[in-house]
């Protein structure tokens, strides 16, 4: 079921994850529109158990995770967090980013049209409100540093209640409760979630009808894990700013259905500095904008002028919706799989060789892991080869290395995994994704036992637990990452 076209909500996941816990089964943070539904983050963050076949059932209690793989001391190592960011700058033709920028900005998910540009006018300000957590006003000063420097946008915080936006950090429930689903979202015309949840079906909070961005509210939950907060932080604080659309064709965003990405991008500040350029105004129309786009993107990015335009095309409905219902929880394994089969044979059938393929590729591994996990093995290296032929999909590729590893490690090939896990360190870095880093170095430190290099293993161990933390969240939620990777070693079973 589709949220209220008013909204922009990020939804609840329905299983737990791989990447990150307590939170439900992804590697990076969701971002799908749709209440209620699996995003593709999800299929990129499958719990480590399920990318291989389960050991066959005896009887008796489950082994005990070896001791080696536990942390000794009653407290674990203190929280790490990423201090600074290194956001790569698009790598596409400047022709193609003003249509990027046109599609995002007059056109919502669900296909409405946008009548006119819509943004803030002047310095704006922002205040927190509610029970914010520990770290919620660090990344929150931290991303403003980042929206003033890269984008160019006057935000600063303020304690005024008439802010221009209002953050209300609450607990999930509470959101859950007005919005079902929905782990975070933005909503224009209110500042709380009881004055949305009285405002909800009235036309204020259509964004369709705005003239402009005057007054925007956030919920996003208190009771998350540092890095779900502050990836719903940059999500919906982008939303508020800027583009309110997603594009599955787009491989170096937060605006795309894929979810993949978890902090805002070197693409996605160039589109809030052209949404707030002097040039632009709420009010525009579509052509006004398009024909000012030229000489904006010359100016902002002088490297895309060189560069041949390559159109991704659009993403057909049908593949959307396979993909979909690939997707969805409700669906039985053999009915996702056909439906997985019919998103890959669109993609193929489309010419498509970008990251959409590569998704179709996953999904359909995904769907065949329970009973032939030797074909799902082929759908993994498949999208491994497509992911691995753009440079900007290489935090998607990331994503794959981990389910490759986790192959590896059970066949008791710890030389392999250490190479599948390498590549992609540096990418996890870049993309702060510390639940994504956290695991690729655990699944290392397990290939290190596997061997016999015991000190070095114990030294990526420990240095992955502060990463955890953040992007886990709970002391039990890490532990319980700890055991889970563990137990994909056979020496320990």
């Amino acid at each position: 079921m589709l949220p209220p076209e008013g909204v922009k909500p990020r939804p609840q996941q329905q299983a737990r994850p791989l990447i990150r816990a307590p939170r439900p089964d992804r590697l990076s943070r969701p971002r799908s529109r749709r209440a209620g539904s699996l995003s593709l983050a999800a299929t990129l963050s499958l719990l480590l158990n399920a990318c291989v076949p389960a050991p066959p059932p005896g009887p008796g209690p489950a082994p005990e995770v070896a001791s080696r793989a536990r942390i000794a001391e009653s407290t674990l190592p203190p929280m790490k967090r990423f201090a600074e960011p290194r956001p790569a700058p698009p790598a596409r033709a400047n022709a193609d980013l003003a249509q990027d920028f046109l599609e995002l900005s007059f056109q919502l998910e669900s296909g409405r049209r946008l009548p006119h540009l819509t943004r803030f006018e002047g310095p704006i300000s922002l205040r927190v409100t509610g029970a914010p957590s520990a770290t919620l006003m660090p990344d929150l000063r931290d991303l403003l540093v980042r929206l003033r420097r890269e984008a160019g946008i006057p935000i600063a915080l303020t304690g005024s209640p008439g802010a221009s936006i209002t953050l209300e950090a609450v607990p999930r429930a509470r959101i859950k409760q007005v919005l079902p689903g929905a782990a975070c979202f933005v909503a224009p015309n209110v500042s709380s979630l009881a004055d949305y949840a009285r405002a909800r079906h009235q036309p204020r909070t259509d964004w369709t009808a705005l003239p402009r961005r005057d007054r925007i509210a956030i919920f996003l939950p208190n009771d998350s894990s540092p890095q779900e907060v502050r990836d719903c932080l940059h999500e919906e604080l982008a939303q508020a700013l800027g583009p309110l659309n997603d594009l599955y064709r787009l491989p170096d965003s937060v605006f795309n259905d894929d979810n993949v990405h978890t902090v805002l991008t070197g693409f996605d500040m160039l589109m809030l500095r052209l949404t707030y350029d002097p040039a632009l105004a709420s009010g525009m129309s579509r052509a006004e904008v398009a024909a000012r786009l030229p000489a904006l993107l010359r100016r902002h990015n002088p490297r895309g002028e060189g560069l041949s335009p390559a159109p991704g095309g659009p993403t057909p409905a049908p593949w959307n919706g396979a993909l979909q219902a690939a997707l969805g929880g409700e669906a039985s394994l053999p009915e996702r799989a056909r439906a997985a089969d019919r998103a890959l044979q669109l993609a193929a059938a489309g010419g498509w060789t970008d990251h959409r393929r590569a998704l179709s590729h996953y999904v359909l591994g995904r769907a065949l892991q329970g009973r032939d996990p030797a074909a799902a093995q082929a759908q993994y290296l498949a999208a491994d080869r497509y992911f691995a032929s753009r440079p900007e999909t290489a935090l998607h590729r990331a994503y794959v290395g981990t389910r490759l590893a986790a192959f590896a490690l059970t066949r008791g090939d710890g030389a392999a995994a250490l190479a599948l896990t390498a590549p992609h360190l540096e990418s996890a870095r870049n993309s702060e994704n510390a639940a994504l880093l956290a695991t690729l170095l655990l699944l290392r430190a397990e290939a290190l036992e596997q061997l016999g290099r015991d000190e070095e293993a114990r030294s990526v161990r420990l240095d992955s637990i502060g990463w955890a933390r953040y992007g886990f969240g709970s002391e039990w939620a890490v532990r319980a990452k700890l055991e889970e990777i563990a137990s994909l070693n056979p020496q320990k079973g």
